[in-house]
């Protein structure tokens, strides 16, 4: 799957984020739309838990036919995805932070055709990338773009106050690092045509499918601005 691996358009969900809905209604709804990418997440959900949210996620991503093209990933859970995995659920890898467990482990349990996603606060990441080797990693996950109340801890400086990014932050993140950077955080449609001119290879969402009314037509909005900006 790393070879197959498209960051564009990102969902990132688990039960607590779907008013109620199945969580592989709402993957479905945002794969036919033009999704490309699904990371399960949850601070609620027991590791029992979350490997069933893998699979009903791996599930809808095989019902649309999109299981060879479509990374299916669990954040921070490197023991929930390598369980998933025995069990004869389809994960294609992990997203961890800076502070989970290191890269180097991800990828020497995951094999060399899993997926390692790295996230951090974008000042950290760019030191990241000028000074580590990033050959274990696949891509990064920047952000936060806004507060979001789906990760309130998102983008949080060591005094606790929240740190958003600035477009020319991630401009400078996309002309530095040498992996494909997804940016996320409180992302809206209207946030797109200028996420998209900073150079970042993709977006990633909550709230923005999973808590519209019509999560389908929320996706379809996201991907057609992408692509509108980048064309």
């Amino acid at each position: 799957m790393r070879n197959n691996l498209d960051i564009t358009a990102y969902l990132v969900l688990g039960p607590e984020n779907t008013a109620g809905r199945p969580v592989g209604d709402v993957v479905e709804a945002a794969l036919v739309a033009g999704f490309t990418c699904v990371q399960v997440r949850s601070k609620e959900c027991s590791a029992r838990q979350l490997m069933e949210v893998a699979r009903e996620a791996a599930g809808a991503i095989e019902r649309v036919g999109a299981a060879q093209r479509v990374a299916l990933l669990v954040d921070d859970r490197l023991d929930v995805a390598l369980a998933a995995r025995a069990a004869g659920v389809k994960v294609d890898g992990v997203h961890v932070g800076q502070s989970d467990v290191p890269v180097e482990v991800c990828r020497r349990y995951l094999g060399e055709d899993g997926v390692v996603g790295l996230s951090a606060r974008t000042d950290e990441m760019l030191e990241y990338v000028r000074t580590v080797d990033t050959g274990c990693v696949d891509y990064l996950g920047a952000g936060p773009l806004h507060e979001t109340a789906t990760k309130p801890d998102c983008g949080m400086d060591a005094a606790g106050n929240v740190i958003t990014r600035s477009l020319a932050d991630l401009s400078e993140l996309a002309r530095t690092s040498p992996l494909p950077v997804v940016v996320g955080g409180g992302v809206k449609a209207a946030d797109i045509p200028a996420l998209a001119r900073t150079g970042v290879d993709g977006f990633f969402v909550v709230s923005a499918v999973c808590a519209a009314p019509d999560p389908g037509a929320a996706a379809r909005e996201l991907v057609e601005a992408w692509r509108a900006a980048r064309a």
